[in-house]
């Protein structure tokens, strides 16, 4: 994929979550955008692949360890975090605590811009089909999405305080294929995603911007007009792959699957 901008280098930035799926391809696409990659996880790490990189071990969940982890950075990609649904106190550290964590630090060390990866849980309680934009009500599908809904809040909050821009992603379905019919519509190609978060980066005066992360796919749930100042222009569509999606058997009529966006999520728990 070759960039769309002519856009000057970032000195340092800083990938949290490096370690995880979209870590890993991030790692990789990022370098056209900054001369050093920060990358930081609480996972392993393979060590950095040269002066272009940095490599940070750090529990999101630490502020002291977070507020180091952002010193010296231009802009933050916040990938950082659980990803799946899980127990409301697995989620509290990384995902509630964490993302609290980065924008203090952000404060802190005069950080101006967060690209935020918030997630379709956020609204994943609407039915498939339902057209949605960013003014629509928010309506969470487990504690996964009631955290990346926190996340949006304080990249709001940080921007109306203290001058902070993000841009919230509120990713689809970010794989190298999509894996049942819902992702025919959430699908977001590594490609897509790469172009996205280049206008996240690069776009002026976002303030706090909620943009939908989906590839130009045939039937598509969500609506970003309200996101057009970004100039984000999917080039993929998951169409290529509807035949052999549809190969698969038709889940029951009430599975949730079929019913809500958010899809298996609404069903994840409860963890007592």
């Amino acid at each position: 994929m070759t960039t769309t901008l002519a856009a000057i280098p970032f000195k340092r930035l800083l990938l949290t979550g490096a370690a995880g799926g979209l870590g890993q391809v991030l790692r990789e696409r990022l370098q056209p955008y900054t001369e050093v990659l920060r990358l930081s996880d609480i996972a392993p790490l393979t060590a950095a692949r040269g002066p272009h990189e940095e490599v940070v071990h750090c529990d999101l969940a630490d502020k002291a360890a977070v507020d180091q982890l952002v010193d010296g950075v231009e802009a933050i990609l916040h990938f950082g975090g659980v990803s799946v649904e899980r127990s409301f106190e697995e989620i509290l550290g990384a995902n509630i605590c964490g993302v609290f964590h980065i924008y203090e630090a952000a404060r802190r060390h005069g950080v101006k811009r967060v690209v935020f990866a918030s997630s379709n849980h956020v609204i994943g309680f609407y039915k498939q089909g339902e057209i949605l934009d960013a003014h629509s009500a928010r309506r969470p599908d487990g504690y996964y999405g009631l955290s990346k809904a926190y996340g949006e809040d304080l990249a709001s909050f940080y921007f109306d305080r203290y001058g902070i821009e993000t841009v919230s992603l509120r990713i689809g379905s970010s794989f190298p294929v999509p894996h049942n019919r819902r992702m025919l519509s959430t699908w977001l190609s590594y490609d897509d995603l790469t172009r996205l978060i280049e206008r996240a980066l690069y776009t002026p005066d976002v303030g706090h911007t909620l943009v939908y992360g989906m590839s130009a796919n045939r039937e598509v749930w969500w609506d970003n007009h309200l996101a057009g100042h970004l100039g984000f222009e999917a080039q993929d569509s998951s169409e290529r792959f509807r035949q052999q999606v549809e190969a698969q058997p038709l889940p029951a009529a009430d599975d949730p699957a079929r019913v809500y966006q958010g899809g298996a999520f609404i069903a994840a728990g409860p963890f007592d």
